[in-house]
């Protein structure tokens, strides 16, 4: 059940960084809309849509986070020369552990038998979204990566939330979430790498017979019957989100009983990030009948929501899958992310890949507790992307 959590947590912390004589001043704020997005860009980039202030925002202003969703905004600041954000954590106080696709379930039970409030909690993610990105918002100085973490573990500790978690860590962050001691944690998702393919026949070339026949038989059911179109800027039209609204609810029930984003949180995507999107539609004459939406980031393709009001064979694959390589390979990307889970996506030419989050456990013994699981778990990680990864489609030798 969704809750408000209470928000009286201190407005200030102290950090200190790899130097103890130096501390920095971090400022918790209640709201990314606090920060001037100039500033939170700056610090952010722009490779990745996700932790854009754009995207955050937009969250905040639909209703899509905050109020009862059990996503209360909470960035984090570090301040530099007069005031001016030098570092950042894209961070939400949680009092539920849905919308984040690593799962901690079995934390919150062990904890709560153990006589402890596993909730509240703090989430360093873009919500609802299992992309891997930036965590920590560094702009030009990566020195401050440890007193931003230290930050929230100060925050952890001086209000007493059980934990904090950033999750999807791009890879190369990863180091200084250890550096800081947090426990690193891994999972498998399946992207398709872009190996400079010049077309989506030239990336079918790349498979084994029987599987380039596979899934050009696929999609030619997939496309029999319907007319699919690849929209972007101002070419996605306001009926088009009506159209995907009801393919967004209809998986969204079916999945998870309640979809995470409000309908105006589709409107603002149109009106403030069209040039990031590339909407995928399969339309019946006039009518669209199916769709996935997909994110553009610097060097990926973000593959994040599907839905159809029909049943017709590969259509799904078609949408997600298919489309989004003929979409990387025409943008120049390097790869497409698809999203969580989907074991499926391994015989269409996604192949396995490690993802990391990190933890931030304030209890010693449930620290250690937790990384004696994690321990056990990396090994079966291991073991089960090998196994994957012996099986993608892809001629051997």
């Amino acid at each position: 059940m969704r809750q408000t959590v209470p928000m009286d947590l201190l407005p200030r912390a102290q950090a200190s960084g790899h130097d103890p004589r130096v501390t920095y001043t971090a400022r918790i704020h209640k709201s990314v809309s606090e920060i001037a997005a100039e500033d939170w860009d700056r610090l952010a980039g722009d490779g990745n849509p996700f932790v854009s202030h754009a995207f955050l925002k937009l969250l905040e202003d639909s209703g899509s986070v905050g109020g009862r969703s059990g996503w209360s905004p909470l960035p984090i600041v570090i301040e530099g020369e007069g005031g001016k954000p030098a570092a950042a954590l894209p961070a939400y106080l949680k009092s539920h552990s849905q919308g984040e696709y690593v799962f901690d379930h079995s934390w919150a039970d062990a904890w709560a038998r153990a006589g402890g409030n596993y909730y509240p909690k703090l989430q360093i993610s873009a919500p609802f979204t299992p992309a891997t990105g930036p965590r920590l918002l560094l702009g030009d100085r990566p020195e401050l990566a440890i007193p931003l973490l230290r930050a929230a573990e100060q925050l952890c500790n001086s209000n007493g939330l059980s934990s904090a978690h950033a999750t999807f860590i791009e890879p190369g962050q990863l180091p200084l979430f250890e550096q800081a001691g947090w426990l690193p944690r891994s999972d498998i998702q399946f992207h398709w790498e872009n190996r400079g393919y010049e077309s989506f026949a030239d990336f079918l070339g790349a498979l084994s017979s029987e599987k380039r026949k596979n899934l050009r038989k696929e999609r030619a059911k997939a496309q029999d019957g319907v007319e699919i179109r690849q929209l972007t800027g101002d070419a996605i039209r306001p009926q088009h989100w009506d159209a995907f609204w009801v393919f967004y609810q209809d998986t969204g029930m079916r999945k998870w009983g309640r979809p995470y984003l409000t309908r105006a949180a589709f409107d603002l995507i149109g009106e403030r990030m069209a040039d990031k999107v590339l909407l995928v539609l399969a339309f019946d004459g006039d009518e669209p009948v199916a769709g996935a939406l997909n994110f553009i980031g610097r060097d990926a393709l973000y593959g994040r929501y599907w839905g159809a009001v029909v049943e017709k064979p590969f259509l799904h694959f078609e949408l997600c899958y298919y489309q989004a390589i003929n979409a990387a390979i025409a943008l120049g990307l390097s790869r497409v992310e698809a999203g969580a889970q989907g074991g499926h996506k391994l015989a269409r030419g996604y192949e396995p890949v490690r993802t990391w989050s990190a933890h931030y456990i304030a209890d010693p013994n449930f620290r250690s507790a937790v990384a004696d699981f994690l321990e056990r778990e990396r090994a079966g990680i291991a073991q089960d992307q090998m196994y994957l990864g012996e099986r993608t489609p892809f001629r051997k030798g």
